[in-house]
């Protein structure tokens, strides 16, 4: 969504880790170190706790420090690093009350700095620009820009050194019925290939219900493509428990972009009727996954871009729904995004070690990142992912949990 009338936001200020404890002390929000209560019944409301909190969590190779703040409310805790913006645990109670972070990761930073990019890009902020770009170019007001290519020959979630990899200034929003972490980013002219400098903003926020909401914000001072969105691994039976083929997935979309041999739209919009990619009814991940289905033998599974159906084009909407039948935990999304991709998780080689000390295989866990759809900068019959000076890119999508 762009905006011409940008809305100014809130006047924040960096706080340090110590500042932080400090002013939530003060507010009366808590400490979020130890877990919250749960009823052991299954009823994980018996005790609400809210708050937000950050501790030191080492630094980058140029000896930028990285902080990891806690995010917790009711039942539910989020971890969220500075460095990338990475959501790198997410706990929630099941069914029975049991207790497990459901989002894959690595357990330190040097994970991330070593093995997220080039590589799965657990749980990051992705930008500038989300997705593949055929070749690395487009053409932007009779100007060709020129990205890294990471891909192939194409370029992947806003190049070789991309949102992923930068540390974000963090600013808490402690609260009683919602906590919340605000990221900002610089983007300078030039950065990766994309023009204009960009102020990039992601504000994660938890409320009660075990919702957890992600609003993007970004404006920019020349004509450039923008395209937001968050890629974290979803296994609701926990990160270290296997496979993600018996989930059932719902997507609420008749349609989908076909993808060439280097994973590219070839800029048809197709029926999901009749192929394995109608995920209209909840179908379990791997029912289909292995069939000799062109567009699954390219992608070594499911790696495509669905088209939503929409009532609006800016309105929060249901897009997906994924349950584990095992664990009775359920994930929807609901999203202001014209597109999700779903990631089958088909890349993961058995080579990184997750957060539970497990080897992550293929299909250990799975990506559903909405989102406006790949090489649209190429596409002109796709949605516009176009930002100019006075407008305000605004995106909005809300992953909620329950048991």
């Amino acid at each position: 969504m762009r905006s011409n009338s940008a809305r100014q936001p809130a006047r924040t200020r960096t706080l340090t880790a110590a500042a932080a404890v400090c002013l939530l002390a003060a507010t009366g929000a808590g400490a979020a170190s130890a877990a919250p209560d749960h009823d052991r019944r299954g009823g994980h409301h018996g005790g609400h706790r809210a708050g937000v909190s950050a501790e030191a969590w080492g630094t980058t190779p140029d000896g930028t420090p990285v902080e990891r703040w806690t995010l917790v409310n009711g039942g539910m805790t989020v971890r969220v690093l500075t460095y990338g913006g990475i959501v790198q645990s997410l706990e929630v109670p099941d069914a029975r009350g049991e207790v497990e972070n459901v989002v894959l990761g690595f357990d330190d930073l040097e994970g991330y700095v070593t093995s997220n990019n080039p590589g799965p890009y657990f749980g990051a902020v992705i930008g500038r620009y989300g997705n593949r770009i055929a070749g690395g170019t487009f053409t932007l007001d009779g100007v060709q820009h020129q990205l890294p290519l990471n891909d192939g020959p194409n370029t992947l979630h806003g190049g070789t050194d991309s949102f992923d990899k930068r540390v974000w200034r963090a600013t808490p929003l402690p609260g009683r019925a919602q906590v919340g972490l605000r990221l900002e980013l610089t983007s300078p002219d030039g950065d990766q290939g994309f023009p204009g400098e960009l102020q990039a903003a992601v504000t994660y926020s938890l409320d009660r219900h075990q919702q957890l909401r992600v609003d993007y914000e970004a404006t920019t001072d020349a004509p450039t493509v923008v395209n937001l969105t968050q890629h974290t691994y979803w296994n609701l039976a926990g990160e270290d428990s296997g496979t993600i083929y018996d989930h059932e997935l719902t997507i609420d979309a008749d349609a989908y972009t076909p993808v060439d041999d280097t994973l590219i739209p070839t800029g048809e919009i197709a029926p999901v009727a009749g192929t394995p990619m109608d995920f209209r009814r909840a179908t379990p991940v791997g029912e289909r996954i292995r069939q000799p289905f062109e567009q699954i033998l390219r992608g070594q599974g499911y790696d495509h871009n669905w088209v939503l159906d929409r009532d609006s084009e800016d309105g929060l909407e249901d897009a997906a729904e994924l349950r584990d039948p095992d664990s009775g935990r359920t994930l929807r999304i609901a999203t202001t995004e014209p597109g999700l991709q779903f990631y089958s998780g088909n890349f993961l080689d058995g080579t990184l070690v997750g957060t539970g000390g497990s080897v992550y295989r293929q299909g250990d866990g799975l990506a559903l990142e909405t989102q406006h759809f790949p090489d649209s900068p190429n596409q002109e019959q796709f949605p516009s992912t176009v930002l100019r000076p006075g407008e305000t890119y605004e995106s909005t999508t809300v992953f909620s949990l329950s048991d």
